[in-house]
Order: structure tokens, then sequence, then C-alpha cells
């Protein structure tokens, strides 16, 4: 029985998106737990057992080296058997989670925390200019990668249309990125307001869509300079980069109900996993999955 469950789970992460080596990952951690607690039944898993898996799992030794677990390998342990419980009891295979409830040490502090709805809210109301609104629409409502930002010209926004296309994204990936309206308004406004009102003398890219202060493409480095700028008047007191933005918006895509799957694509990652790094996923949203 114990084999076909890990059977059935491998099919189901390969089903919903996750990386060839993930899908042979967390059926292996899982399976270790299930040898070393001696389970022959998953109906009964008791919470018990996965304490005392874990408090083992601080003195395994290694089996191809010298030492121990690291603290990040532990946490993909934790992570494999939250994500086995949690399709378990979406799926009616299991009527309990015995891991719901149990706190584990974090391997290292998350240094790319989303900002909340309230703070993202400060940060457009502190933009004072045009080019500082279009940015943060960028980073945030977009969810451009850094150099994705580095990137753009002016022919991959779609005003009208309210699109926006990524030609060459990480992995050499295209995508295609849907605009509020909102969103598609306020990069038009940029654009005919400030961008084509540039000197034409000053300008030494003509297909950047963003132009830095001597006219040539905006950087990366450009970018999170205006984004530090705006953070300090906003008075949220901490340090928010380019990337915190795009973490930001894959969480609260997530949290306002939309489906892993579409924030991978929204997000242009190549694997599932990749996107539940950048955004938490809770149990009520992996029913979203099935």
């Amino acid at each position: 029985m114990i084999s076909t469950v890990i059977k059935s789970f491998r099919e189901y992460l390969m089903q919903v998106g996750y990386g060839t080596g993930t899908q042979e990952m967390l059926p292996r951690l899982v399976e270790e737990f299930l040898v070393q607690q001696r389970i022959k039944d998953i109906q009964m898993v008791e919470q018990e057992q996965v304490k005392a898996f874990y408090a083992y799992l601080q003195e395994r030794p290694l089996k191809r080296r010298p030492g121990f677990l690291s603290e990040m390998m532990i946490s993909h342990y934790v992570y494999a058997l939250k994500t086995f419980f949690s399709w378990l009891e979406v799926t009616e295979q299991a009527d309990y989670n015995p891991i719901s409830g149990i706190r584990f040490r974090r391997a290292k502090k998350n240094s790319r925390e989303p900002l909340s709805v309230e703070e993202v809210q400060e940060l457009f109301k502190a933009a004072e200019t045009l080019k500082e609104t279009a940015i943060l629409h960028l980073f945030y409502s977009l969810g451009l990668r850094r150099s994705e930002g580095g990137e753009l010209n002016t022919t991959d926004v779609k005003f009208k249309e309210q699109l926006l296309y990524v030609r060459e994204g990480k992995g050499a990936k295209r995508r295609v990125v849907p605009m509020a309206e909102a969103v598609a308004k306020a990069l038009e406004r940029y654009y005919l307001n400030d961008r084509c009102n540039a000197s034409v003398k000053r300008v030494k890219d003509e297909s950047a869509f963003v132009l830095n202060a001597t006219g040539g493409r905006m950087s990366g480095d450009g970018y999170n300079r205006v984004l530090k700028a705006v953070t300090e008047r906003s008075g949220i007191g901490k340090e928010i980069t380019l990337h915190h933005l795009r973490h930001s918006i894959a969480t609260h895509l997530l949290q306002g109900g939309m489906k892993l799957e579409q924030v991978r694509d929204f997000l242009g990652h190549a694997a599932l996993e990749t996107t539940q790094i950048y955004a938490r996923t809770h149990p009520s949203q992996l029913k979203l999955l099935l």
C-alpha cells in the first residue's frame, strides 16, 4: 500500500508541474519517513511520529560523507511531508493531517519577505513622477525580473491591447503578461508625457521603454536607485528591492485566489516549485490545483 501511495504522489507532482528533480526528491524523502517510522498504513500516522522523525533528522548522519544534515536539507524533508499530507487530505485519502499544528524551526530567515498590500500602497503614494509610478507597475503589477525591465523596449508594451511582451526572459523563455486597465494607462501616461518628450539629442537608446537621466536605457541598478528613493519617501523603514516587488505580487495573487499554475505562467517560471518559493502556498490554495 505504501509503495502505491508513493507512486501516486509522484504522479501528482508530475501532473501539477513540479520539476523532474522535485518529482524524484519529495517522494524519496516521504518514503524515508514512512520507513524510519515503520508506518504501514497512512491512515494510522500520528503527530508524535512526525515529531520523532524531525528529532531523528537533527542527528541523522550523511550517507556519502562525514557529517550531518544541514538545516536547509531538513527543511526540504519538512516541505516534502507538508506537501504529501496536504495532498492526502485534499484528495480525501486521509481524514487527519498529522503535520498540521506542528511548528518547525526555520532554516534561515527569508530575506525576501513579501510586502503587505498596505506597504505596496504606501510605495505608490510616495511615487512623485510618472516614471516612478511606471517602474512600480513594471516590477510589482507586472512582476518583471530586474533583467527583463532592463531589456524592455517601447515595442514590447501594447497599451490598447493591455499586453506586455517579455521577449527573452530567464532561460530564453518568452511570455505575454496581461495588464489591468489602470496599469496600461499608467504606463501610457509615462510614455506619452515623459518618455516621448525626452530631448532627441539626449536619447541614446531609441528602443528602450524606460530611460535614465542621461537618456540611456535604464539599468537594473538604475531601477533599484529609483525604488530606494521612493522607499525612503514612503517611510516604510526597511530595504526593498525590485525582487521584493516581484515576490510580493506573486504572494498577493495567490492570496487573491489565482491558481498556482497561472501565477507560474505570469512570472515566467519553468517549474511549479520555483513559484512556491516566491509565494507560500497554503493547504486551502492547494485545493485550487486539483
